[in-house]
Parts: C-alpha cells; sequence; structure tokens
C-alpha cells in the first residue's frame, strides 16, 4: 500500500482544485460518498456545487489500483492501515493495492477533521458502502463483458470470476480499461456478512510502520524548501501581558539574520534554526502584566465553582428525595483534576511556501481544512489557493486543531518573501498549549445496606458532557454539567480544549471512585457491588472478562491487595480495567505493576493496531493519574518543559493484559481513546484497596497519597 507522505516538498508547485484533478486522474471508476449527515459545510456554494463528494471518493484505475481519497489525516492512530483494510475487504483486492491520500486539501473532499475517535465508527461504515458501491458496478460490467448473469459470478482478488468455472475471468484493470465511470454511494449496495471477510479482524501489521521505524516517515518539520527559513518568535513571558517596548538590534547584527516585526509578532529568521534561535535570545523585550485574576493551581478549584453558569441537566430519573429516603449508606464526595498538557512529542510545526497569491502549506495539524480557511482569512486570498497537504503528525491527542503556528508561518513567509517554517520550541509547546481544563466533580449519592445504589447526584464542573452520564441501575439519579470545556475560556487564565477523550478521564476517576467508596462503605467486594448495580449486557461482559483474566478474588476493600476497578464507555465502546499497585507508605510513591483491560468495541477491524492504541492509553493514563499536571500563577506557566512536567517513564510500565471482545457482527466502534479513561479511576480505587487511603485528586503525585495516609492515620 501507498499512500500520500512522500516527496511532498515538491508536491507543493502542483496547483489544481480538487475537480480538476478528478478530471485529469482520467479513466477508471469513481465512487463518490458522503459521511452521514454533514454538521456543516465549508460554504454554501461548494455544498450546492458538489454535493455528493463532501467527505472521500475511491478510485479504481485502469492499473487495478484502488484510490481511497479523505480529508483525513494520520497521527499515530493508525487508519492509514485500518481505512485501507476495510476498503480492500469489501472491495475483494489485496490489501497492497490500496493507496490511501489523506488530508491534501487540493484533490481530497472536505472534512472537518480528525478527532473524537470518528474515523473508524462514522467514516468507516461509509467507506464500506462506497466500495460495495464499487463492486456491484464492477459485477456488472463484468457480466456484460463475460455473458454471465451476475448470480452467477464472484469477486475476489481484483477480479470477477464464473462461478464453477475459474478459468473465465476479467480483472478489475481490464473492466476500467477505456472507460469512465461515476457511481454515488447511495446504500442499497449489499455489504459482505462478516463471515466473508478475509481482512479485517484479523491482525495486521501497520503499513507505515517500515517508514516510521527506519525514520523515512515525513513530518512537518521534515520539510526542505530552496531558500526556507526557520523563524524563532518572541514570546511574551504570561498570558495577558502586553508588549511595551522592543530591542532588536543585537539580534540583527548577527550575519543573515533577518528580523520581522508584525504587529505584535516578533520573529528572527535564519536558514539555520540554532543561528535564528541564538539570536532571539539576544531580543531584549518588555512586557506589562494584566492578570486580571491572580489564580494559581490550588485556588483554581473554588474559581471555577464560584464561576460556573447554571447547570444543564443531561439525566435524570426518579425522586431524588425518594432515593436518599430509601438510602442507610450515604456518600458526598468532591473530587478535583488540575491542568493537563498535551505535550505531543512532534510540537506544533508548520512549513509554508507563499508564492504570489498562491500558498502550500505542511502542517502539523489534526484539521487540514480549517487549516486552509485559516491561511487564506489571515493573507485576503480565496481559500481555493491554498493547499494544505498533510504529512505524519507526531501525535496531536485533540491539542492541534488551533492551527496558530500554521498562521504564524503564513504571515512570515508572506513577509519574508520565502518559504518559512516554524517549530514551537517545547517552552512554546507548553505555553501555548490548550490544555486539557482543571475541573471539580461533586457526587452525593447513597445504598442499602445490602449494597444496592438508591440514588445519584452527579455535578461535573468545567470538564464537560463526556463521560458524565452513569450506566448503572439507580432508580433515582441527576446527571448536571456546570460549563464545558468548549465554552469555558473566560473562566479559565489560558486556553483550555479537548484531550484525548476530552472529559471523560475526569469523570470516569470521579464515578469509579465513588462507586468503590460506597461499595466500601456496605463491605462488598467492588466487582460484586458493580455487578450487583449493573443491568447493561456489554458493562457485564466487559467486566467480567477483565476479572477472569486478572484473576479476580472476592474480597471487600481495602483487602491490602492492591487491586482497583473502574469502568466507562467512550466512542461507544465498553471498557473495563482492572489494575495492581504497590504503594510505598513511606513516601507515598506508586507503582502499578499490572493492567488488565477489556473492551467491547464491536468489529474490530485491525486487532494489532487496536492493541497497540489500547496498550498507548494505559500508558499515556498513567501520566495523567499519577505525575502530570500543570502549575501556574496567573497568567505564567510555570512547567515549560519535561524537567518539571513529568510524562510516565518506561521503567512505569507495568504489565499490561488486553482482552478486545470477539463481535464480528456489530459494527465498529472507536478505538483510540476508550482504554485512557478508566486509568485513574483503577488506580485511585488500588491505591484504596492497597493502603486504605483515597485520594481525590488527580494527579495521585507521592505528596498527595502520603497526605491521604496521614489523613488516615
Amino acid at each position: 500500500m501507498r499512500t500520500q507522505h512522500k516527496n511532498q516538498a515538491n508536491e507543493g508547485r502542483f496547483r489544481l482544485n480538487r475537480r480538476e484533478f478528478i478530471k485529469l486522474t482520467g479513466a477508471g471508476l469513481f465512487v463518490f460518498f458522503t459521511v452521514g449527515k454533514l454538521p456543516s459545510a465549508p460554504d454554501e456554494a461548494m455544498a450546492q456545487e458538489l454535493p455528493t463528494d463532501f467527505n472521500a471518493f475511491l478510485h479504481i484505475g485502469e492499473d487495478g489500483r484502488v484510490a481511497c481519497y479523505s480529508g483525513k489525516i494520520e497521527m499515530g492512530q493508525g487508519i492509514v492501515t485500518s481505512l485501507a483494510m476495510m476498503l480492500a475487504d469489501e472491495l475483494n483486492v489485496p490489501l497492497d493495492n490500496v493507496d490511501m491520500v489523506l488530508g491534501d486539501t487540493d484533490v481530497c473532499p472536505w472534512d472537518r477533521g480528525t478527532f473524537g475517535s470518528l474515523t473508524t465508527r462514522v467514516f468507516g461504515p461509509a467507506l464500506l458502502q462506497a466500495a460495495a458501491e464499487a463492486r456491484a458496478a464492477l459485477l456488472t460490467l463484468a457480466s456484460e463483458e463475460l455473458g454471465v448473469l451476475e448470480d452467477r459470478l464472484e469477486a475476489r482478488d481484483g477480479a470477477v470470476f464464473v462461478q464453477g468455472d475459474p478459468s473465465k475471468s476479467v480483472t478489475y484493470a481490464a473492466l476500467t480499461k477505456g472507460k469512465r465511470i461515476e457511481r454515488t454511494a447511495s446504500g442499497p449496495a449489499r455489504l459482505e456478512d462478516p463471515s466473508e471477510y478475509t481482512i479485517m479482524n484479523r491482525p495486521q501489521l501497520r503499513m507505515d510502520a517500515h517508514a516510521k521505524v527506519t525514520g523515512a516517515a515525513q513530518y512537518a518539520g521534515d520539510m526542505r524548501l530552496p531558500g526556507m527559513l526557520y523563524a524563532c518568535i518572541l514570546r511574551e513571558p504570561a498570558h495577558g501581558a502586553r508588549l511595551v517596548s522592543v530591542d532588536v538590534s543585537k539580534a540583527e547584527a548577527v550575519e543573515g539574520v533577518r528580523v520581522i516585526r508584525d504587529g505584535d509578532m516578533v520573529a528572527v529568521l535564519h536558514p539555520q534554526w540554532d543561528v535564528a534561535a541564538a539570536a532571539l535570545d539576544l531580543v531584549q523585550a518588555e512586557y506589562e502584566r494584566q492578570d486580571n485574576v491572580r489564580l494559581d493551581d490550588t485556588s483554581i478549584f473554588d474559581h471555577l465553582v464560584q464561576a460556573a453558569p447554571d447547570g444543564q441537566t443531561l439525566a435524570s430519573g426518579g425522586d431524588l428525595k425518594a432515593g436518599k429516603d430509601a438510602a442507610q449508606l450515604h456518600t458526598e464526595t468532591t473530587f478535583l483534576d488540575g491542568y493537563v498538557a498535551h505535550a505531543p512529542i512532534e510540537p506544533h510545526t508548520a512549513t509554508v511556501h507563499v508564492e504570489g497569491d498562491r500558498v502550500t502549506v505542511w502542517p502539523s495539524s489534526q484539521t487540514p481544512f480549517p487549516a486552509q480557511e485559516q491561511v487564506a482569512q489571515v493573507l485576503g486570498i480565496p481559500k481555493e489557493n491554498v493547499r494544505v497537504i498533510s504529512p505524519f503528525l507526531g501525535g496531536g491527542f485533540g491539542g492541534k486543531t488551533r492551527n496558530l503556528q500554521v498562521v504564524e508561518a503564513a504571515r512570515l513567509s508572506k513577509l519574508a518573501g520565502a518559504p518559512v517554517q516554524v517549530a514551537w520550541s517545547r517552552s512554546d509547546e507548553f505555553f501555548h498549549d490548550s490544555f486539557r481544563p482543571a475541573a471539580v466533580v461533586t457526587i452525593n449519592s447513597g445504598a442499602s445496606k445490602d449494597g444496592d445504589i438508591t440514588y445519584w447526584d452527579f455535578g461535573v464542573y468545567f470538564a464537560g458532557n463526556r463521560g458524565a452520564e452513569h450506566f448503572y441501575a439507580i432508580p433515582h439519579h441527576k446527571t448536571t454539567s456546570y460549563g464545558s470545556w468548549r465554552a469555558a475560556s473566560k473562566a479559565h487564565p489560558f486556553a483550555v480544549g479537548a484531550w484525548r477523550a476530552p472529559a471523560n478521564n475526569t469523570n470516569t476517576f470521579a464515578r469509579e471512585s465513588q462507586i468503590e467508596i460506597m461499595a466500601a462503605k456496605a463491605g462488598v467486594d467492588p466487582l460484586e457491588f458493580r455487578l450487583r448495580n449493573l443491568s447493561d449486557d456489554r458493562m457485564r461482559a466487559v467486566l467480567k472478562a477483565a476479572a477472569e483474566k486478572f484473576g479476580w478474588q472476592e474480597a471487600p476493600s481495602p483487602s491490602g491487595k492492591g487491586r482497583g476497578i473502574a469502568c466507562g464507555i467512550d466512542a461507544d465502546t465498553f471498557v473495563a480495567t482492572i489494575a495492581e499497585v504497590d504503594v510505598d507508605q513511606s513516601t507515598g510513591r506508586v507503582t502499578v505493576k499490572r493492567v488488565v483491560c477489556a473492551q467491547d468495541m464491536g468489529l474490530c477491524v485491525n486487532p494489532a493496531g487496536a492493541v497497540i492504541q489500547m496498550e498507548g492509553c494505559i500508558t499515556m493514563g498513567l501520566g495523567y493519574t499519577l505525575s502530570e499536571e500543570v502549575h501556574f500563577s496567573g497568567g505564567a506557566v510555570e512547567d515549560r518543559n519535561f524537567d518539571t512536567y513529568e510524562l510516565p517513564r518506561f521503567s512505569w510500565l507495568p504489565k499490561i493484559e488486553t482482552i478486545i471482545l470477539d463481535k464480528p457482527d456489530e459494527p465498529p466502534h472507536g478505538g483510540g481513546e476508550p482504554a485512557i479513561i478508566t486509568v485513574g479511576g483503577a488506580v485511585a480505587n488500588a491505591i484504596f484497596d492497597a493502603c486504605g487511603a483515597r485520594v481525590l485528586q488527580l494527579p495521585m503525585t507521592p505528596a498527595r497519597v502520603k497526605e491521604a495516609l496521614d489523613r488516615k492515620a
């Protein structure tokens, strides 16, 4: 399989819009398809002109190769492989015959972005339907070519055969040669039965693995253009600070350095990045701090509760008063969760070449089409004049959607009259990140003395709605959300945004901690307590699968064994995680020894890729659980590198065991985020089970664990 990630710097001079590209592609079979109801069209004119190809199209060429053109991007989640597997299986072609062309705004139809674990579960079914439409068209052509009724034909390995007489056949290439056929995926084409799959639901090595392991993979920072300049940009010391004066004379004295000032942006440019960076250090600037609210990472929680808007009821049932009257055991708890950075390996980067009124952009971005519109707007040119070519992305996690670095590079390229690359430093990356928001969760719940939950009153402040609604069989309940990360910026001293499974990590940590607090009060084993209060068959199945793999032995917490459970739902995938920990009670340091994770994700397109995603989620989850936290004072971000902001280390990794329930007859669900949501709750519950100390704030640092131990004593 080939992808578009090759020789991209040279492709920048290829100037065609999509309609011209499709015309020049020549003969073959084209199938255009949309992905459900679009949330919005890029503009009304385009919506009327191209009603059938907003999201993707596939092309079967005269050489028999199959190409899929989509606005999605590859950022490590593995869709270059999984989407190709879906297309190859439904179209009955060898996987090596499929080319994925992703995130190129000149040749790929519009797409709002790659996020939310939406690609496989939303785009995937539409891709299958398009492939089925193509296969049906090819069978019709083959029937005419071979003089045989369609019901006597079968497609496999890129050809159509007469059943019972394999000597009579015709290849897809031969059927499309010299012809131009266009179809729109309308829905009635028959999809293959899962029992007919030969590629999906079987482990497949990722198609981009060799390029990434050998270093051949191209990222935004790998682009090299003739005459290209590297730009280092002057940054304010704190959010809200205003530039009062600046002296760039010493920087300008460095040979080959150019200094550009455009409004509040001051940038130092040079053909070598290290020279530009050193010259930036010579710039002398004076700022005036304008912090409107003196907040820090300790006072932020009270501030959020006070600043919260009226609540939005997400779910309710029964009568809370009746539930409280029926309960013998009552628990009221407040959970806290601090700001967390995205901290991708690849910082925000963009290479931009402005040539007159034409622009080519190579960004590290989850949203290439919005980036196209942003560049067009800042430069005052039609968006059709901007081509965005998406290289591989070195991690996004929801943080590479705003495209600030793309706009910076575009402005500078125009002013410099040369290609410009902006690569944020690690300090820039932390300072300008749209952090996962700090949040507060309050839960008031109760149960009978036998362990039946009678009422549940859940309130979440500013984390967001995702994962807030419970899935337990609780007769009297209410879930309320106060503010969301989507509209919370005025309550925060800096930008906040989506962070892998936004809101769900916070909500699941609070909910699953509260469940085990209640189980401990009732003196009931945590597994038994959950099963007693669960009626959902999918959740019961993943929970039982994890418990069986773990070898769970019944005992109320704290048992001294150091085991904890957490369950959750994300992207329509059900997940249950059991963690085993050791707690050093003299220091509060937690060692996670073992994690067992089971998930029901419907049809698992690529089990090998899904396992990698689960392992990655668990590893990343250890960060927000044990160490990752942004410290700040007013608008000043105090963590600007990994010397103070601690990511999970390889030495931390526990034994990880994964289980994927076999559900080939179900539609595929999201796999990029579910396993991360349960890590915090499972570890928190395991800490309590190990030593009887309950930690109510993430991350559960040694200091916080030690404080909880001291309170217990």
